[in-house]
């Protein structure tokens, strides 16, 4: 089945950007959402509350969004950890300075506030499109609502640790926000980075890139395909997470760089009872309703990239369906890479 054979969707809507709505880093305080601050925060598109001030960024802010991130963390908590070893003794209390976490693109905020309630003697500032609605931000955090694109100086030397996840699909540049974190970081600082290229591969760990136009399995790797090209047509980074190591590096800030790369399944369809492959399939698990879960929030992007409604229902009907079955060998790339500022 080809492209062709379904209709073409010609519904379209515009996000405004407002340059001044920036956020002036406001004291330690748990946002109140008033309907006001609601309506200028969100817009909605195909059915889904999305954030109303960046043009890239085209996935759901809403609560259902939500609830799929936090799921999300605690997956990678089990896969990879919490924070990167070297963590606690850049955050240890010297006495010398008030230590400062920043997390870029923080989503529920479920990351930073963990932070901030382990290391109290720290501040903690979360930044998103959308503002934090938690009741339980601990007194030492506090939420901005900002559009990384539009730059990091405000930050500069202000941070002992800088953390982004899963945030590309959202930048335009970047490599011009690692240079840019690199000044953001004190001396001895931790850069902690973990994103996805927005392919899956198959068994030989090579990408399955499906050509526009294609309609045939494997059905998640088809819609990843779709998705790639859609979140790069609105100018995110789909490609970051090859270039991590390379953009890392090479920049002379930073040294004792690590890159942990996890290849996850992306349903339970490893064979075996031994305990590694027990474990992996418990996080593919969680990696496959994760999955399913993101395909429904991509139902907007897809729709605004021009697809067809019975197109983009037919391609994730199917892949959920593949995903259940559990028999198609796929993995997803997710890649960690930190580092140390030099002193």
């Amino acid at each position: 089945m080809s492209l062709d054979s379904f209709t073409q969707n010609t519904a379209s809507s515009r996000t405004s950007v407002d340059v001044s709505m920036r956020s002036s880093s406001p004291t330690p305080s748990v946002y109140s959402v008033t309907s006001s601050l609601r309506a200028q925060a969100y817009i909605q598109e195909y059915g889904r509350d999305l954030n109303n001030y960046s043009d890239v960024y085209r996935l759901p802010a809403d609560e259902e969004e939500l609830q799929r991130l936090d799921n999300q963390y605690e997956m990678f908590c089990k896969a990879l950890g919490k924070y990167p070893p070297s963590l606690p003794e850049v955050l240890a209390d010297d006495g010398f300075e008030t230590k400062a976490v920043l997390d870029l693109g923080c989503g529920s905020g479920i990351w930073i506030m963990d932070v901030a309630r382990e290391f109290p003697h720290c501040s903690a500032v979360a930044v998103d499109l959308v503002p934090m609605q938690s009741i339980q931000m601990p007194a030492n955090c506090r939420s901005e609502i900002d559009d990384i694109n539009l730059g990091l100086e405000h930050f500069y030397g202000d941070f002992n640790v800088v953390h982004a996840q899963l945030i590309s699909a959202g930048i335009r540049d970047y490599h011009a926000m690692i240079n840019q974190i690199s000044h953001v970081l004190r001396p001895g600082g931790l850069i902690d980075i973990t994103e996805y290229p927005f392919y899956f591969t198959g068994p030989d760990k090579k990408p399955i890139i499906k050509p526009m136009g294609t309609f045939e399995p494997p059905w998640t790797a088809l819609w990843m395909s779709y998705a790639n090209r859609a979140i790069a047509g609105r100018g995110g980074s789909t490609d970051a997470a090859l270039h991590l190591p390379d953009w890392i590096s090479s920049n002379p800030a930073f040294e004792d760089v690590v890159v942990r790369d996890l290849w996850m399944p992306a349903s339970p369809w490893l064979k075996g009872d031994d305990p590694d492959t027990i474990f992996w399939n418990d996080i593919a698990t969680t990696l496959r309703e994760d999955m399913k879960a993101f395909m429904k929030s991509g139902r907007p992007l897809l729709l605004g990239h021009g697809l067809a409604a019975d197109f983009v229902d037919a391609m994730e009907h199917n892949a959920c369906q593949e995903l259940d079955e559990a028999k198609t060998p796929l993995y997803a790339l997710i890649r960690n890479v930190y580092a140390r500022k030099r002193h």
